[in-house]
């Protein structure tokens, strides 16, 4: 017989194993292997607001990026994730999915498919949904991370949940957004040698996607990214030299005026620090990407 002390404590257990697996966690450092989509397992520090909910964005049981998520306005606010060298090709047939872990904690952590038929309003409460976007002709589902910077088919599905999307301007989704992934993507394949941090997030500024007379979905009014790699080709020339370990972009979310500008990651900081719940320490790299200082020539053949 269990002593009501035995019965306590296994159910403590019992429940803390279910928490390690749920995709939405206190730390992206309480999940394995999901604090390797960050650059020195660190995620952005300086965001204030306690209401936002970590997703170890998890499919096929396996964590593949982590999304920080603000469930009032059912969009992210940005996903981190490593690059994966591609030829660009872009994949469509993919089902749209949810998570589950933002209305309840149970199951094994997975995005799961939207399903054809009913979806309890306690889902609704917590995310978009696919009828948020199905009637809104003017705003594509915008990836902050992109297919087409994943090469592994499970990475590529993952990229597929509305966790992961936000409300962006057709002619900015398909045009100079578009185009910016494209240019990361070869500069990346080219001159990357080790691995590439990314992470890709947005600003509002109170503009919302409406739904039965209900705000639903947040509409970015700039879209950011920014990366990280220290390994680089230290022989790439000068004018894409100068762009490592790290760089930052930004653009509006509109149909006109909505060229990517590309900047120090400093700069872009110090840009989101007017738009954004942030203080003062907002850094979206641990240490500000420092690279590591190669070896002195008279190191290297020492033993």
């Amino acid at each position: 017989m269990y002593s009501s002390v035995s019965l306590a404590l296994l159910l403590i257990v019992l429940l803390n194993s279910l928490w390690v697996k749920a995709t939405v966690v206190e730390d992206f450092n309480h999940v394995e292997r999901c604090k390797d989509s960050l650059y020195m397992g660190t995620p952005p520090r300086g965001i204030i607001d306690t209401k936002l909910k970590k997703i170890c964005q998890r499919y096929a049981d396996k964590p593949r990026y982590v999304t920080l998520y603000d469930p009032r306005k059912r969009i992210p606010v940005y996903s981190a994730y490593t690059f994966k060298k591609t030829e660009g090709d872009r994949r469509v047939d993919y089902p749209w999915m949810y998570e589950p872990q933002l209305a309840e904690v149970d199951g094994n952590g997975n995005m799961l498919p939207f399903p054809t038929g009913y979806l309890h309003m306690k889902f609704e409460d917590s995310q978009a949904v696919l009828d948020d976007y199905s009637d809104v002709v003017l705003y594509e589902r915008g990836h902050l991370n992109p297919d087409q910077h994943q090469s592994d088919p499970h990475d590529r599905a993952a990229t597929y949940t509305l966790t992961n999307v936000v409300p962006e301007i057709r002619e900015f989704n398909i045009g100079p957004w578009r185009e910016h992934e494209e240019r990361l993507r070869v500069r990346l394949n080219n001159y990357c040698r080790g691995t590439a941090f990314i992470v890709t997030g947005v600003t509002t500024a109170g503009h919302m996607i409406r739904r039965n007379n209900q705000d639903r979905v947040a509409i970015p009014e700039d879209v950011w990214s920014a990366y990280c790699c220290t390994e680089y080709d230290r022989n790439a020339p000068h004018d894409v030299r100068i762009r490592f370990p790290s760089q930052g972009f930004l653009a509006k979310n509109a149909k006109e005026g909505n060229a990517v500008h590309e900047m120090t990651v400093q700069e872009l900081e110090n840009f989101l620090k007017t738009r954004m719940d942030v203080d003062q320490n907002l850094q979206l790299f641990y240490d500000n990407c420092i690279s590591p200082s190669p070896l002195p020539l008279y190191l290297h053949h020492t033993i």
